[in-house]
């Protein structure tokens, strides 16, 4: 994915370069079936986003996916610029303005997400990456999310350094890696018309299904998702933990060392003896490497992404019921009149 970005590198320097992201309804046809059509199979579907910016506004217009990675003949660099050249050849809009790729049951947010869209954000400063959610659009919730990192997570990126002093130092934290850009999606006048007429034409008994209470196995893959996500965060704090240990340890044992060799000095500086340079005893205690924070970071992104989903999940259920009760209640009574 860190080729796929094929321009010169530009830096972010603030995070308002792009307020809005409008696709085309095409274009979102055109990423949902490749995106289930790839999830049949238990792929992972990714693909390039098209289009140009207009006064902050980014608009996607047109997408096509990108080769599988198993065909090693295929040069996927080559591939996306021949597609473009095709495009522009029949003049349509081949800009190239980010990538898509499908998520299931919001496992989206990864390290590989972040270093593809850092690739991207560094070279096409107006890039996002938009995350469609098969399963649970498959349930009747369209799930279609644009995001952009944020200028401090490409600083930190830029660095290189994932210790916790950086992330402490550019305020970086698992909310403040992405930055969520609202979505819309607009229809020309003539599709709306089309939509309308297709409407008119279902039987009454179908697409009105708005009380739909079959939402129970995709909670249930919610907490199974964010229970895997809270034991790896578990994991992430026992190794922070004995990392934080093995430290105090050393500087206990360091200025226990350093306490006895003052004491050594003061007797060698009485009997008029050379004393030892404390030099000699620190360089026999080594700086232990400090762990890299960045997975729990992600880790914890995931259990915040997988707790919203279950807290609207279970709002709109709630909702549901409410409602399918007071319909029932209604029923019942004018069944007993």
């Amino acid at each position: 994915m860190a080729n796929r970005a094929g321009r010169h590198a530009r830096t972010e320097d603030s995070d308002n370069t792009i307020n809005y992201v409008q696709c085309d309804g095409l274009a979102v046809m055109k990423m949902v079936k490749h995106c289930h059509e790839e999830s049949s199979n238990m792929d992972l579907a990714q693909g390039a986003l098209l289009g140009l910016v207009v006064d902050k506004c980014l608009e996607i217009t047109n997408c096509f996916p990108f080769p599988k990675t198993g065909d090693e003949s295929m040069d996927e660099e080559m591939y996306q610029l021949t597609v473009m050249r095709r495009l522009r050849r029949v003049n349509v809009d081949h800009l190239h303005v980010g990538w898509y790729q499908s998520s299931d049951v919001g496992n989206s947010l990864s390290l590989a997400l972040l270093e593809s869209q850092y690739h991207y954000q560094t070279s096409i400063e107006e890039s996002v990456v938009v995350v469609y959610d098969t399963q649970k659009s498959s349930r009747g919730f369209l799930c279609l999310k644009a995001y952009r990192l944020t200028p401090q997570a490409i600083q930190m990126y830029k660095d290189g350094d994932f210790s916790p002093e950086a992330f402490r130092t550019l305020k970086v934290g698992y909310e403040s890696l992405f930055a969520e850009i609202p979505i819309v999606i607009k229809n020309s006048p003539l599709t709306n018309i089309m939509m309308s007429e297709l409407n008119e034409l279902l039987p009454e008994d179908k697409g009105h299904n708005f009380l739909d209470l079959g939402t129970a196995s995709v909670l249930e893959n919610q907490m199974r998702s964010l229970i895997e996500r809270v034991d790896e965060l578990y994991q992430e704090a026992v190794r922070y933990n004995k990392y934080q240990q093995v430290v105090f340890k050393q500087d206990t044992e360091k200025h226990r060392a350093l306490a006895k060799l003052a004491a050594e000095n003061a007797v060698r500086t009485s009997k008029g003896e050379p004393t030892v340079p404390e030099e000699e005893v620190i360089k026999q205690f080594r700086p232990m490497p400090v762990p890299i924070r960045l997975a729990a970071a992600i880790t914890s992104g995931q259990i915040n992404t997988h707790a919203q989903h279950i807290a609207q999940f279970c709002s709109q259920s709630l909702a549901k019921l409410f409602i399918t009760e007071s319909l029932q209640n209604a029923k019942e009574a004018k069944e007993i009149k």
